[in-house]
């Protein structure tokens, strides 16, 4: 799954406390040129390129607005659990680091400063910890890891202290005693489950195709990438213990990729393009879970990537 491997990295090639940028939280909320095709519920955050570097921006109903605007690179954005907070990927200092912000742009905050790479948050359901991706050296090669950090104190440790196999991408149920991530093959990489009640590990899929998964808002369900079916990549979903596996994007056209649940699971946010690479112009699309009826949202000349519904 090189191939595969090369854009889940997007977000793996992947602000000091430096205000996020030389505007004013209020000159960062001014909507932009730009408008979403149709009205959603609820709010989706994505980061886009369309300025000529990845900056966080907002759909709120039939608006987008620009919460980051600075000379860096703004990346993966994720609300937290009530909403007030958004974390995400930045690298002011050149190494990318976990920060979080306010909901409106404001009170930008650094939470991890390590001379490694830290990428791809996610948000513990108490929204006082957040999973993240380490970049680590060792002897001579480069794995990654998951690690948290406490919002409150800044401590970071392992989430999974003995695990040897890379692994990436974390996403936190609902409940809190299961996370979802991307783990090394010997070829390939493969969707796996990891139980933090009982320190288990599981596979959810096999032939080293597929990555991403992502609960439910109920907890029950996986949304997740493969490419086992055109080679490109699509999105599917499928239960907790692996069954009942249904591709849910069907065109063998498009790499579809970077799906997050609505609110009430009835839809799911994705990117989609004909292009499989940094830059194949990815589109904001929204996925009907019923009827599989996909649908454009936003389509800017750049990147518009990494949505996060609330």
């Amino acid at each position: 799954m090189a191939a595969t491997l090369s854009i889940l990295l997007i977000s793996l090639s992947l602000l000091s406390v430096c205000g996020g940028g030389s505007d004013s939280p209020a000159e960062k909320r001014q909507p932009t040129d730009h408008k979403p095709r149709f009205a959603i519920s609820g709010k989706i955050i994505f980061q886009s390129n369309f300025d000529g570097d990845n900056e966080i921006y907002l759909i709120s109903e039939t608006e987008i607005t620009k919460l980051t605007d600075n000379a860096w690179d703004d990346e993966y954005p994720v609300w937290s659990p009530d909403g007030t907070k958004i974390a995400f990927m930045s690298n002011p200092k050149g190494n990318y680091d976990i920060y979080i912000m306010n909901s409106d742009g404001s009170d930008v905050t650094q939470m991890t400063s390590f001379p490694s790479d830290e990428r791809v948050p996610a948000w513990f359901p108490d929204g006082k910890r957040i999973a993240f991706t380490r970049q680590v050296e060792k002897f001579l090669r480069k794995e990654l890891l998951l690690f948290q950090v406490n919002t409150d104190t800044k401590e970071t440790k392992r989430i999974i202290p003995h695990y040897s196999k890379n692994h990436a991408i974390p996403h936190v149920s609902p409940q809190g005693s299961l996370l979802s991530c991307t783990v090394k093959r010997r070829i390939g990489w493969d969707v796996a489950l990891y139980d933090m009640d009982k320190n288990e590990m599981r596979f959810l899929d096999e032939g080293g195709k597929s990555c991403r998964a992502r609960f439910s808002r109920d907890g029950k369900r996986l949304a997740y990438v493969t490419s086992q079916a055109d080679r490109k990549g699509d999105i599917w979903i499928m239960n907790l213990d692996g069954s009942q596996k249904m591709r849910m994007t069907v065109t063998d056209k498009t790499y579809d990729y970077f799906p997050s649940w609505s609110p009430d699971d009835k839809f799911i946010a994705f990117n989609s393009s004909r292009q499989h690479d940094h830059n194949g112009d990815w589109s904001l699309c929204i996925l009907d879970v019923n009827t599989r009826k996909t649908s454009v949202l936003f389509d800017s000349p750049g990147n518009d990537v990494f949505p996060d519904w609330h």
